[in-house]
């Protein structure tokens, strides 16, 4: 019989969802797939209804629907002051995740390289497999996650076709600084390199720290791929709606790219989402009051049990280094975790390039009754914790892990 193909052997099913199955199966509560438990804004789900009544069944245009594109134009250009074109410089896809696997086929050939920051997005590596592309890990530094320049500049020598900047960055939390984004940009414009941005949560940023839309630095907009969706922002993660932006030129390559890959996302869907890409600028103000507090509740727990975590900057995710509990494996621990203690999470491991098998990953994009009750659940771990220094028993099968540093 012949076998499916080989590069399909370099990577695995995904992490995350296996994670949630494994939430589901136990009834613990999911913080390890990224979506929200409460409702989208009653505006759009009225929307929604008058859409599912109205003559929007059949297939919009390929590349998005008109009014779609054009509100959504109007959008970007209020938050950015790029002056968007809806009928050059936009595709709008299913999700961005089929954006970010259309940026990569537009703009890489098979054997081309790409930088990815590690931490990393379990998709980016994939992606870029499946594009034939080789991906150049660059480590991100804890405890801020910084680069180093100079593995930086040695990494674009390589002459890579394209560098993904996630930004605010999963899982990380990371927000990149406009010098470290003029960094990147000056090494994009040496070395002729795509750069392709991740900017879904782009609304969901803690002061002091500030987004800059990577298009938007000088030189820049003639070579930013930048994938984006309105699944945080308006928490409609099913209704799978992202869209590319580029010049012109890279736009009409990603249309054949998107047309071949779903032929086009969702009419009515898009149909409801204008309303909520015309909401006001005070939703976007509420929008981030409430992942605030909720960032807060969430890793008040965490200060309570004793675990190390890091800070977000931005998303809504946070690092949680679990050495203390004695596991040698982050993968078990986070089975044990759900099963345990309720409360599932990621294992680190699948989002670094380095061995790091001592963080989870969880998401605090919830109720704020829902991050109570996980927080409970996860109280249980500060005896634990309390145990590691004084020698008495872990749940981990082993104590090799203890001390460890955050990689």
């Amino acid at each position: 019989m012949p076998l499916p193909a080989a590069r399909l052997n370099v990577f695995s099913e995904s992490v995350i969802r296996a994670m949630t199955r494994l939430a589901n199966r136990h009834q613990s509560i999911n913080l390890a797939q990224g979506f929200p438990d409460d409702n989208p804004p009653p505006e759009i789900l009225a929307a929604l209804h008058r859409a599912t009544d109205g003559p929007f069944h059949q297939y919009a245009v390929t590349w998005g629907a008109p009014r779609f594109r054009s509100a959504l134009a109007a959008k970007i250009n209020r938050f950015s002051g790029l002056a968007i074109d809806p009928d050059r410089h936009l595709v709008v896809t299913c999700g961005s995740t089929e954006a970010m696997m259309v940026a990569m086929m537009t703009a890489c050939n098979p054997g081309d390289k790409v930088i990815v920051f590690s931490p990393f997005y379990e998709n980016y590596a994939a992606d870029a497999i499946l594009s034939g592309a080789e991906p150049i890990f660059v480590p991100l530094l804890p405890p801020d996650f910084h680069y180093d320049s100079a593995t930086l500049a040695r990494a674009f020598e390589q002459r890579p076709k394209a560098i993904i900047l996630c930004n605010p960055a999963n899982p990380s939390g990371k927000v990149f600084t406009r010098p470290e984004l003029l960094e990147i940009a000056a090494l994009a414009a040496k070395y002729d390199t795509f750069v392709i941005t991740d900017e879904v949560y782009e609304h969901i940023v803690y002061p002091p720290h500030q987004h800059i839309s990577f298009a938007t630095l000088p030189g820049m907009f003639e070579r930013t791929i930048t994938c984006n969706s309105l699944s945080k922002t308006y928490s409609i993660t099913g209704w799978r709606l992202g869209y590319v932006q580029a010049t012109e030129s890279v736009i009409a390559q990603a249309r054949k790219v998107h047309d071949f890959l779903t032929v086009g996302a969702a009419a009515p869907l898009q149909e409801a989402a204008v309303t909520g890409l015309e909401f006001p600028p005070e939703y976007y103000d509420q929008l981030l009051a409430e992942y605030t507090a909720r960032r807060d509740i969430f890793l008040g727990y965490l200060a309570q049990t004793g675990l190390a975590y890091t800070q977000p900057q931005g998303a809504y995710y946070v690092l949680v280094d679990i050495s203390p509990l004695g596991f040698a494996s982050d993968r078990e621990a986070a089975e044990w975790m759900t099963k345990e203690i309720g409360v599932t999470g990621v294992p680190g491991s699948s989002f670094f390039r380095e061995p790091v098998n001592h963080l989870l990953r969880f998401h605090f994009a919830k109720t704020e009754a829902t991050l109570h009750a996980a927080g409970q659940k996860l109280l249980k771990l500060k005896d634990y914790v309390a145990a590691a220094g004084t020698g008495g028993k872990l749940p981990g099968a082993t104590r090799e892990s203890l001390g460890q540093k955050p990689a």
